[in-house]
C-alpha cells in the first residue's frame, strides 16, 4: 500500500489503496513508518506524501474491526503516535499534499507535516460523532489552537467538514490550489527545499517545534535563534552563501555540515 521512491533527493511517499480512499490499517502503518526510516537512512533533502484516488487518506481502516476487541490503546499509542512523532521529527523539510477525505489518521499525517498543500477539494474535519468516537491524531491541538475552542466544538458536535479553502484561510495549512495543480505545487516546493542550505532550515524547524511544544517566550526564543544561528556558522552552506552574496551569484548549497 504504501510507496517510496526517491529522486533528486527528494523522497516521494505515497498512500496507494485508493479503493479504500487509503484509510490505514497495522500494516500500513508499519510500511508508512519503514518508508520514513528509509528515507532518513538515504539522506534525502526533502519529503513529499500523498494519497492515490479521490482522498489523501480517510483515516482508520474500521472495516474488520470488532469495537468489542478493539485495542485502541495499542493502535493509537503503540502506533499511530510513535508514526506521527517520527514523521514530524524527519530530518529534511517535509510537504504533503492534501485532497479529498483528509480525516482522523490521515489529518495526523498531515499535522504531523512540516508544509501541507490543500486541493480545493479537501475535507478536513471531525465526522466522528456517528461514530460514537472522538478526534484523535492530534486533531484537538491544532483545531484549539487555529480555531479557538467555539469553533472546534462546533466542528466536533455538528460533524461538518471543512473544504480546502476554508482550511486554510483558517489558518490549518499553507496554501490551497485547485484540484488538478495541488500535487505539482507541492512537489516543485520540495524540489526546491531540497536544493537549499538544508542545516539552516533543519534549524528553524527545531525552532518552531519549541514554540509550539515547549511554549518559548519572545526572549528565550531569541536566544535560542542566536545559538542557531551562531552553530550555524560552522556549516558549509553558511560559508557558501555569504561567499555566494558577496560575490554576486546563486548559491550551491550541499545540504551538509
Amino acid at each position: 500500500m504504501i510507496e517510496l521512491t526517491i529522486r533528486d533527493d527528494v523522497a516521494h511517499v505515497v498512500l496507494n489503496a485508493p479503493d479504500k480512499l487509503n484509510a490505514l490499517d497495522e500494516a500500513a502503518l508499519a510500511e508508512l513508518d519503514a518508508a520514513y526510516r528509509a528515507a532518513e537512512a538515504a539522506g534525502v533533502r526533502a519529503l513529499v506524501l500523498r494519497g492515490e484516488g479521490r482522498a489523501f487518506c480517510a483515516g482508520r481502516d474500521i472495516a474488520g474491526v470488532d469495537p468489542r476487541d478493539d485495542d485502541v490503546m495499542g493502535f493509537l499509542g503503540g502506533l499511530v503516535t510513535p508514526l506521527l512523532q517520527r514523521m514530524s521529527a524527519f530530518p529534511a523539510p517535509t510537504f504533503a499534499a492534501a485532497h479529498g477525505a483528509c480525516l482522523g489518521v490521515g489529518l495526523g499525517l498531515l499535522i504531523a507535516t512540516d508544509v501541507v498543500y490543500v486541493a480545493d477539494t479537501a475535507k478536513i474535519g471531525s465526522p466522528f460523532a456517528n461514530l460514537g468516537a472522538t478526534l484523535d491524531s492530534g486533531g484537538h491541538a491544532l483545531f484549539v489552537e487555529r480555531l479557538g475552542a467555539h469553533r472546534t466544538l462546533d466542528l466536533i458536535y455538528s460533524g461538518r467538514l471543512m473544504s480546502g479553502a476554508e482550511a486554510v484561510a483558517a489558518g490549518l495549512f499553507s496554501q490551497v490550489f485547485p484540484a488538478d495543480a495541488v500535487r505539482a505545487a507541492t512537489e516543485d516546493a520540495a524540489a526546491r527545499a531540497a536544493t537549499g542550505a538544508t542545516q539552516a532550515f533543519l534549524a528553524s524547524k527545531e525552532l518552531v517545534r519549541a514554540l509550539r511544544d515547549d511554549r518559548l517566550g519572545l526572549w528565550e526564543s531569541v536566544a535560542a535563534e542566536n545559538r542557531a544561528q551562531a552553530a550555524l556558522c560552522a556549516t558549509a552552506d553558511y560559508r557558501e552563501g555569504f561567499a555566494a552574496f558577496q560575490e554576486k551569484r546563486k548559491p550551491v548549497f550541499t545540504g551538509r555540515d
